[in-house]
């Protein structure tokens, strides 16, 4: 059995928590970025897109991002892409994330009142105007507090990105514990690793509704 101090373990976990921190960023990112061009694709009212939006979060949110990890890893070498942990990891992520998020800005896109439309259409604005100077400031007051709420989300998924080999919290955890026969130790440190990461973001996203909900 490998000989490991407290400080060991901890310092090992905080080096592997970095690839925790930069996978949930790049999964948010993306993911923000295909959620708003399925939300804009869905708010245009183009022949089909409606179903094709619906059956993209259907699909996505159906399947277990567990699952859906799996698929990408073993998945993307078909198109020729190579598969390493790192680029299953971020497309799966992405994937998981955007269909949530999709979701989440339609409802706050619904949430305003048709009247802004009707008004915004009135004075000739055209579709892309009424989305960036009506539309879209109203809906970001109501969108910002479960965004940030769902980035909690998204940090604990990276755990699961562990099955497929990659890197992160989790799994060096695993690696740390087999060495120290420690496990309750190590996990118990991980634990509150994620509770670091992810409270603060929580308290966050509260001070936000708070906030916003006060300025509306």
């Amino acid at each position: 059995m490998v000989e490991f101090t407290l400080w060991d373990i901890v310092r090992n976990l905080l080096l592997a928590g970095r690839w925790t921190v930069v996978l949930s960023l790049i999964a948010f990112i993306g993911g923000g970025a295909v959620g708003l061009m399925l939300l804009m694709l869905r708010l245009s009212k183009k022949p089909g897109a409606e179903a094709f939006v619906s059956g993209y979060v259907q699909l996505f949110q159906g399947i277990p991002l567990l699952v859906q990890l799996f698929l990408a890893y073993y998945g993307l070498g078909l198109f020729g892409i190579n598969t390493s942990p790192w680029v299953a990891a971020g497309f799966g992520l992405t994937f998981y994330t955007s269909a949530f998020l999709t979701e989440i800005w339609r409802g706050c896109v619904a949430a305003i009142p048709r009247g802004q439309w009707e008004a915004s259409q009135s004075l000739a604005l055209s579709f892309g105007e009424q989305i960036r100077h009506v539309i879209l400031p109203q809906a970001v007051k109501i969108a910002v507090p479960p965004t940030v709420g769902f980035l909690v989300q998204v940090i604990k998924g990276t755990a699961l990105a562990s099955v497929i080999g990659f890197m992160e919290l989790t799994k060096v955890g695993k690696t740390i514990a087999n060495a120290t026969l420690n496990p309750f130790l190590v996990f118990s440190c991980i634990a509150v690793m994620y509770f670091v990461l992810c409270y603060p973001v929580s308290l966050y996203a509260k001070s936000l509704e708070r906030k916003l909900h006060v300025a509306r």
